[in-house]
């Protein structure tokens, strides 16, 4: 019979050394010497990067496609079979559900089931919801070595943050002419002939809290792209943005300026060595990391934000010596320095324990109460404490995905 195993880690434990320490059988005597096979982001972005410099794919999905230009579901499957197909002793899965709709997540959920009678499955995640139904026993880190979790207990973790200083006044007002801020009136898109997006109608107002649900591949991403003003697709297309009709002579950096940023995916590769106030501060510019001196007044902001983090007697500490959790505080805060109209939230809480989920959800909660900022919510994910005041559901077809407004 197989032993699996889940471990239950938070942001804080150092997650790389844990697996290594499991490839190495310190952690596990009985899997020395045994081949072995890593389920995780960090196999795929290994092969990604593989892609993006050698320009050729070891792991294609069933479409034939590249990792890089496929879904994360599709990425996710891919992977598993390329694993399966090596016929490992035992599976390292990590962040199993991560970026995956319920339907991707029930999926995988079963070929780990059925393989788990084969091949003994070792299971590291940072949510205690997440943790795979036939693993046997649960373990944590405590002092870098195992012990056995209760899942009824809670994680130990760092002090919680209160947010109780007022957010920062804007750098510059929102214009209470624009409204809508963002306006779809019957888009449809296709790619060489498969349909996107087929009659999309919606308005997103100033103040608004929204969460944007799909599945995955249902054109939540290329919605992003159309607004966020990099998307080719947008133009010819009946979309207003903070006030001017897509394609009539605006840049991307018009809109850019009105939009602050957040996706999950934004750190991959990042190894500039900014400090956590100049991380901030970049927001001014939409760059990540800080290439032009910044004014006074820009400043001044940047410290309010940092008060408000807890961060400013650290603001000049590496940015990546940050716990992930922290990072996505920082990366918030510099999004909204210069207090956009409109906030864009792409899977932000993919990879976040549960602690460091709980932490976001609150700053979220105090932007949506205290400003006039508008908040696009993508995420499959129901966090517990974050609630949007409207959701948008896309529901795939085969001539495209249709939208609507669903009760909450």
């Amino acid at each position: 019979m197989k032993n699996h195993i889940a471990i239950y880690i938070t942001n804080n434990d150092d997650k790389l050394q844990l697996i290594e320490r499991i490839r190495s059988g310190m952690t596990f005597e009985d899997l020395k010497h045994l081949k072995h096979a890593l389920f995780s982001e960090i196999t795929l972005n290994k092969f990604i990067e593989e892609e993006m410099i050698h320009g050729h794919f070891d792991v294609l999905t069933e479409t034939k496609n590249s990792l890089l230009h496929s879904s994360e579901g599709e990425r996710k499957k891919a992977l598993l079979n390329h694993i399966i197909a090596q016929k490992p002793d035992y599976i390292i899965a990590d962040n199993v559900f991560g970026n995956l709709d319920v339907e991707k997540q029930a999926a995988i959920q079963k070929t780990l089931t059925d393989l788990s009678s084969s091949t003994r499955i070792i299971q590291i995640t940072n949510r205690k919801e997440e943790i795979l139904p036939f693993i046997e026993t649960t373990y944590k880190l405590q002092d870098a070595a195992l012990v056995v979790f209760n899942r009824t207990e809670t994680a130990s973790t760092n002090e919680a943050i209160n947010f109780v200083e007022a957010l920062p006044q804007p750098y510059r007002p929102i214009s209470e002419h624009i409204n809508p801020l963002v306006k779809f009136n019957k888009v449809s898109v296709s790619y060489q002939e498969r349909g996107i997006l087929n009659g999309i109608t919606w308005e997103i107002k100033r103040g608004e809290f929204w969460q944007l649900l799909g599945a995955n591949g249902s054109g939540k991403s290329t919605m992003l792209s159309m607004i966020y003003g990099d998307n080719p697709k947008a133009y010819g297309q009946d979309i207003t943005l903070f006030g001017v009709k897509k394609g009539s002579g605006e840049s991307v950096w018009d809109i850019k300026r009105n939009i602050g940023y957040f996706s999950s995916e934004m750190l991959r590769g990042f190894k500039r060595l900014d400090s956590i106030g100049n991380m901030v501060v970049s927001g001014f510019f939409d760059t990540v990391g800080l290439y032009k001196t910044p004014t006074n007044e820009q400043i001044k902001i940047t410290e309010q934000w940092l008060h408000v983090l807890h961060m400013y007697d650290i603001r000049k500490q590496s940015f990546l010596d940050l716990s992930k959790g922290h990072q996505r505080l920082v990366l918030i805060a510099r999004a909204m320095v210069k207090h956009p109209p409109l906030l864009i939230l792409d899977e932000p809480t993919n990879g976040l324990d549960d602690f460091d989920a709980k932490l976001f959800s609150e700053l979220i909660n105090k932007i949506a109460k205290e400003t006039d900022t508008a908040i696009l919510y993508v995420s499959h994910r129901k966090e517990a404490g974050l609630n949007p005041s409207f959701i948008y559901q896309l529901t795939p077809n085969p001539t495209g995905s249709t939208g609507k407004q669903v009760n909450i």
